[in-house]
């Protein structure tokens, strides 16, 4: 017999298997990380709890300064409401977002890479994404007849820059490719000059161009390429003498992609923000990859299902940026 898929759902997150979890720390024993469940453990006051941490996916704390893997907030309630919020709008997603996140730093990069791939792919189908997409109609729209991606190589670095202003740099298929062939250029370099990654006009990137979000004809095909067209994978590969000059908007693909890069760096007024759960999806440009390897699995977890914004200081206090240059 099927279940109708509201019934289905609250037997869910009845079992564990989607929803919120909060657990008030220090507590008596640690949650098993398993099932879809967000499980978030609360720090109101008194010392921070430093021991059975791993079960949990996502840790607040009233003390703003709190170290990681704790994310402080000034509003604890209003925190864990908006948590709330987030998860019950979007249950699938921000499930497994968490389970993604949970085994991301334990797997290579690549096999991390194609495991949220495989998750990302398996979300296009979901209710949670059709209703987006329902609510959220692509637009045909004309735009400037240029490249996608500039390359210019000096005497001291190769630079190349996103090239889509009027879009604030909305990376499309055309620019996921031109991006990945400045890469591999970059990488075949012989003079193994140093790289760098900006974005021109008012932003870095805005994110994902959400006009192709689910135009793929086969979501299969599209996991294929999506592991075979990687920047964040090449720009990985050439962290050792990457850095990426983030401004503005760096969004979705904007923060996930230069978050490989081995030095950061932002303007101020920067600002970085994961919105893929409140569309039904996770992180699909390699951000359950990246960020975790810069902030951690809890933090990440923390942005990519609030979806908030995070300022440029908070990214420096983090290590999601290095440094905040003007």
């Amino acid at each position: 017999m099927t279940l109708p898929s509201g019934q289905l759902i609250d037997d869910l997150i009845s079992l564990g298997g989607a929803g919120s979890l909060v657990t008030a720390l220090p507590c008596a024993a640690e949650p098993a990380a398993v099932g879809g469940a967000v499980r978030i453990g609360v720090h109101r006051d008194g010392p921070l709890p430093a021991d059975g941490l791993g079960g949990f996916d996502i840790l607040l704390s009233a003390d703003v300064a709190a170290p990681r893997p704790w994310v402080g907030v000034q509003n604890l309630d209003a925190a864990i409401a908006l948590l709330g919020d987030r998860i019950a709008a979007q249950l699938v997603a921000a499930s497994v977002a968490a389970q993604v996140l949970r085994t991301s730093l334990q797997l290579e990069f690549d096999a991390a890479l194609a495991m949220e791939s495989l998750a990302y792919s398996m979300l296009l189908g979901s209710r949670g994404f059709a209703a987006w997409r329902a609510a959220t109609p692509a637009r045909g729209r004309d735009e400037a007849d240029a490249p996608r991606v500039v390359v210019e190589v000096g005497d001291d670095a190769i630079r190349i820059a996103l090239n889509r202003p009027e879009r604030r740099n909305a990376v499309d298929a055309a620019m996921r490719d031109a991006l990945c062939d400045a890469l591999e250029f970059a990488a075949a370099h012989p003079d193994r000059l140093p790289v760098e990654l900006a974005g021109i006009g008012p932003a870095f990137s805005a994110g994902g161009d959400l006009d192709e979000f689910g135009s793929a004809g086969d979501v299969g095909e599209a996991h294929l390429i999506r592991t075979l067209r990687s920047p964040a994978r090449l720009l990985h590969t050439l962290r050792d003498r990457a850095t990426a000059r983030l401004h503005g908007a760096c969004v979705g693909a904007g923060i996930e992609v230069p978050a490989a890069a081995g030095r950061v760096v932002a303007k101020p007024g920067a600002f970085f923000r994961l919105p893929e759960v409140s569309m039904g999806l996770i992180p699909g440009a390699g951000g359950t990859v990246t960020i975790p390897r810069r902030i951690g699995r809890q933090r990440a977890c923390w942005m990519a299902i609030c979806g908030a914004d995070v300022d440029v200081e908070t990214a420096l206090a983090w290590g999601l940026v290095d440094a905040v240059e003007p």
